[in-house]
């Protein structure tokens, strides 16, 4: 079974390739990074896809800057929606599943319960308004879809929240985080053997799902629950998010519900505690 990975180079394509040394299954994988292919050319993607034989596209390509993406506004259109677009006029030419990653910005964080896929999409920053817009590509143009919404997603791999925290650790005696952010933090491998899964399982239970690991929490808890696991020695402060003004609003409250994804493939998800151990080893690992 031949499946594609588009955006390989990044914390989750990065991920699925570590997996996929790992496994015994009958699964090729080819991995393209946004260099080698680039789903805004709608030519390149079609030719990519219809000569290939692929059973499975996972999408991992995103414009994921969520600050910058408020100013270079045309290039995280081209990428999360017309990317989005080319993609799934391309698997459905060639009888490809498309496996899309997308994200908890596209709620507004107004609700103060944790958002199901039934919830009335309502982004506040322009990177949520183009995921979202990505997202209804898919679904106008493709009918054989997994959208999978996912939330803080971090790795020992690529650029997130752990691995700066880390850094600044290191480097400060001191750190302000916001409190008043609320959400789940999500390791990148648990959301990628949960694709992998569903690829196994030829599932055809097709649509839109929230995958997160269990559990609440601040950016405040998260630094600390990671500095605490790094053993790192440092005086951090709760701030309100006024206090660290950044050109995105991000949503105040942004907890999934995940009752879909896991009833209808019969999911345990791991608290994000539990996973965070996990990734702090793989991280030390690593810079070992």
């Amino acid at each position: 079974m031949n499946i594609l990975v588009t955006g390989a180079s990044g914390q989750l394509g990065n991920t699925i390739k570590a997996l996929s040394e790992t496994t015994h299954e009958e699964l090729n994988f080819v991995f393209k990074s946004s260099k080698e292919l680039d789903i805004t050319d709608l030519v390149s993607v079609q030719q990519e896809l219809t000569t290939n034989n692929y059973a499975y596209c996972i999408n991992c390509a995103a414009f994921t800057n969520v600050d910058k993406a408020e100013s270079d506004t045309d290039l995280a259109r081209k990428v999360n929606i017309s990317g989005a677009r080319n993609l799934a006029i391309s698997c459905n030419e060639s009888t490809t599943v498309l496996i899309h990653i997308s994200t908890d910005f596209v709620f507004d964080g107004y609700l103060n319960e944790p958002y199901n896929e039934e919830a009335i999409a309502r982004p506040i920053g322009f990177y949520g308004d183009t995921k979202y817009k990505g997202e209804r590509a898919i679904i106008n143009n493709l009918n054989e879809h997994f959208i999978i919404r996912t939330s803080w997603l971090y790795s020992e791999f690529g650029n997130n929240f752990m691995k700066t925290m880390i850094r600044l650790g290191n480097e400060r005696d001191e750190l302000s985080v916001v409190y008043d952010q609320v959400g789940t933090p999500t390791y990148a491998k648990d959301l990628a053997q949960v694709i992998l899964y569903i690829i196994k399982a030829h599932s055809i239970d097709y649509g839109v799902y929230n995958y997160s690991n269990e559990g609440v929490a601040s950016w405040y808890d998260f630094a600390k629950a990671i500095f605490d696991g790094q053993n790192i020695q440092i005086e951090l402060k709760p701030i309100r998010s006024e206090s660290y003004p950044t050109p995105a609003e991000r949503p105040k409250f942004s907890v999934l519900d995940k009752e879909k994804i896991k009833s209808t493939f019969n999911l345990a998800i791991p608290h994000w505690k539990d996973s965070l151990v996990i990734a702090l080893k793989a991280y030390s690992k690593i810079e070992a």
